[in-house]
């Protein structure tokens, strides 16, 4: 019982290590300056105005003294131990607008798959602090195996709309208690907060179950790209910046195209993700040439298409994203050069660490280099093509033969291009002008060679003469 004990700790400290969690940033707490439109927390002189048909969870932290508030039809205020409202008594408050209205803001517009709503933290709430690690925008977001976090202490409103049916989470943190199964998460939403708190046509589901491939899990926000982009780019009227290179790479994941270099990795059983980005972070990206150098790897499905444009389906592959801090020539020569280390690093030891192939792109300045790399995908590449080019010849030499008649296809009815001569219609009818002759209406029979050969010896040797019923005997011997 011990051992077993033993093993469940072991356990649930591995998936501590590799769980991501990320937090809520913004909150609806009545002590924050910004969620009040005069950008500051009433006074005693004040009057607080909720907006009548606006749904609110409030927090309050500590007492105050107001003139008069006006509360919403649908609204909780949370009040933290001591906290509360009294009246005013009408002394003079020297720092207190006299008899303003301070409104509270609207929260309607927090969305769930906002990325600069969300912040990556420590299990424990820091941030953290990495500074060669970063994420493609959709995994900004929470992914289906992450742990959520909203900071004890703080009321929140979060619009949920999403593309997906349900959104998945390995487990959510709200008031300081962690729900990490799918019957606590249950309780939780049939009580009076959660519908303050989550509004929208999304569900969010709470699993308990991390991401258990060591090869690593992909994010799962794919169907709610276009959420994230347009959140993303809202304050710059939709458009993304634009790139200083002259062919910007497009990671998956990413909304905007971006100078630097990618690196596919196609990979066996025995490829361990969270292995690899600390071998990458601690043997490549600490080395001092490589300061500003940040790195995002995480597992994708990319598109499989027949012959570049029939899409067939998708398949897993591990992406690196490598970006530079900085720009001009200096920082373009430092990301190819932390590209090429890393294609270096996978020919030479691939197949100890679970690497089948490796497809390199870069793009800085006005340079667009590619590079594929290791045995597998070298080797389908070219046998494609090869096969592409014999199938070619095949059905040249089919058609060729059966154009010289050395090849008789009967049940197939190839259209010969090449023949630009038609035969002449016939002739209409009416259209002749002569008269039938009984005497030769009947074609004759036809007669062996030899016969033939003897009849025309005959022919010259006897005249013949035939009688032409047309004409009359007597006029002609006349």
């Amino acid at each position: 019982m011990r051992r077993l004990c033993f093993l469940l700790g072991v356990l649930q400290l591995l998936a501590a290590a590799t769980a991501v969690y990320k937090q809520w940033i913004p909150n609806t707490n009545f002590e924050t300056a910004s969620n009040w439109d005069k950008g500051r927390v009433p006074c005693a002189s004040n009057v607080v105005r909720f907006e009548e048909n606006k749904v609110v969870s409030v927090f309050v932290r500590s007492p105050h003294t107001l003139t008069d508030m006006y509360l919403p039809l649908n609204g909780e205020l949370v009040l933290a131990a001591g906290a509360g409202f009294a009246a005013f008594d009408g002394s003079w408050d020297p720092g207190c607008d006299s008899g303003a209205t301070v409104r509270f803001s609207d929260a309607e517009h927090h969305a769930w798959f906002d990325p600069t709503l969300w912040q990556a933290v420590s299990p424990s709430g820091e941030l953290e602090s990495s500074s060669h690690i970063f994420s493609v925008d959709e995994e900004r977001v929470p992914c289906h195996y992450d742990d959520v976090i909203f900071q004890p202490e703080t009321s929140f409103r979060v619009n949920v709309d999403s593309s997906q049916q349900v959104i998945h989470l390995r487990s959510i943190s709200l008031m300081g208690q962690e729900l990490s199964s799918p019957e606590a998460w249950s309780a939780y939403l049939q009580g009076p907060s959660a519908a303050l708190q989550f509004h929208g046509n999304g569900t969010l589901q709470v699993t308990g179950s991390g991401c258990v491939d060591k090869s690593g899990c992909a994010c799962g926000n794919t169907l709610d790209g276009h959420r994230i982009c347009a959140a993303l780019l809202r304050a710059s009227g939709g458009q993304c910046p634009e790139p200083a290179c002259r062919s910007p790479l497009q990671p998956l994941g990413h909304c905007c195209p971006i100078c630097g270099a990618t690196i596919n990795l196609d990979f066996t059983p025995d490829f361990d993700l969270q292995k690899y980005q600390n071998r990458l972070v601690q043997a490549l990206l600490s080395q001092p040439k490589y300061t500003g150098m940040q790195m995002a790897i995480s597992k994708v499905q990319k598109e499989q298409t027949f012959l570049g444009v029939i899409p067939r389906s998708s398949t897993p592959v591990i992406q690196i994203v490598l970006i530079h801090e900085g720009t001009g020539v200096q920082t373009s020569s430092t990301v190819e050069q932390l590209a090429a280390d890393i294609m270096e690093d996978i020919a030479q030891h691939g197949e100890a660490l679970g690497i089948s192939s490796g497809k390199m792109e870069v793009a800085t300045g006005n340079a667009f280099s590619e590079q594929v790399g290791n045995h597998t995908l070298s080797r389908i590449t070219m046998g494609t093509v090869l096969g592409l080019l014999f199938g070619l010849l095949f059905l040249g030499g089919i058609l060729f033969l059966h154009r010289k008649g050395k090849l008789r296809l009967p049940a197939l009815c190839l259209p010969q291009l090449w023949d630009r001569v038609e035969d002449p219609a016939p002739p209409a009818p009416g259209s002749e002008k002569g008269f039938d002759n009984p005497m030769f209406d009947v074609e004759p029979p036809r007669a062996d060679p030899g016969e033939e050969t003897l009849q025309e010896m005959a022919h010259r040797d006897h005249p013949v003469f035939y009688l032409n019923p047309l004409y009359n005997a007597n006029e002609t011997e006349t």
